[in-house]
């Protein structure tokens, strides 16, 4: 399906099959996808990369930074699904299986993610400014330079979980289980802790 350049913003897409579909540099701001089948979505066109991230590489079949600001992803299916460099600005992502997606460098901050699946995700450079990932699966997920600042982890498992130089200034761990979770370097300055299981084991109401 050649979706390319496509206006979509606000389309209703709800539990739509898109899997394959072409929707290279297609606007879908505010577009509801709740229940939509993504699965090898592969966005592409650049936007304006956050000042924590890398150079995005040269455009390729990997490209990505579809404009998604906004869009209703609830409960959908993204399994595998590159959204890397994608504007997912106050996505609503609620409950979403986003299990080995691929969203290096992509802009979060405050999107929805509350009972989301984002289990072996990549997730390095990612923005989740003021993100509400309460009770978010992240198993053995890749937060490596990840700007998680005064994002929401509470009830959040990201078990074996990679953080290293990620960014948690602010952030609320209350009750995050981070059973074997990797820290080295990054800042987590005036984190919550309450409650949080630290990478080895012990419970904390301070900081792991």
């Amino acid at each position: 399906m050649n979706l390319r350049h496509a206006n979509l913003r606000g389309a209703d897409l709800r539990y739509a099959d898109l899997r394959g579909a072409d929707l290279r540099g297609a606007d879908l701001r505010g577009a509801n996808l709740k229940g939509a089948k993504l699965n090898n979505y592969t966005p592409k066109q650049g936007r304006a990369v956050p000042a924590q991230a890398q150079a995005a590489p040269s455009c390729n079949p990997n490209c990505s930074g579809a404009d998604l600001r906004g869009a209703n992803f609830t409960g959908a299916n993204l399994t595998g699904a590159n959204l890397a460099y994608a504007n997912l600005l106050g996505a609503q992502m609620a409950g979403a299986n986003l299990t080995g997606a691929n969203l290096t460098n992509a802009d979060l901050g405050g999107a929805n993610l509350t009972d989301a699946n984002l289990s072996r995700t990549n997730l390095t450079y990612a923005s989740f400014v003021s993100a509400n990932l309460t009770n978010t699966n992240l198993t053995s997920a890749n937060l490596s330079y990840a700007w998680l600042v005064s994002a929401n982890l509470t009830y959040a498992y990201p078990l074996s979980a990679n953080f290293t130089g990620a960014w948690l200034v602010s952030a609320n761990l209350t009750y995050a289980n981070l059973t074997g979770a990797i820290f080295s370097g990054g800042n987590r300055f005036g984190a919550t802790w309450f409650y949080a299981t630290c990478p080895n084991g012990t419970v904390t109401s301070t900081s792991c």
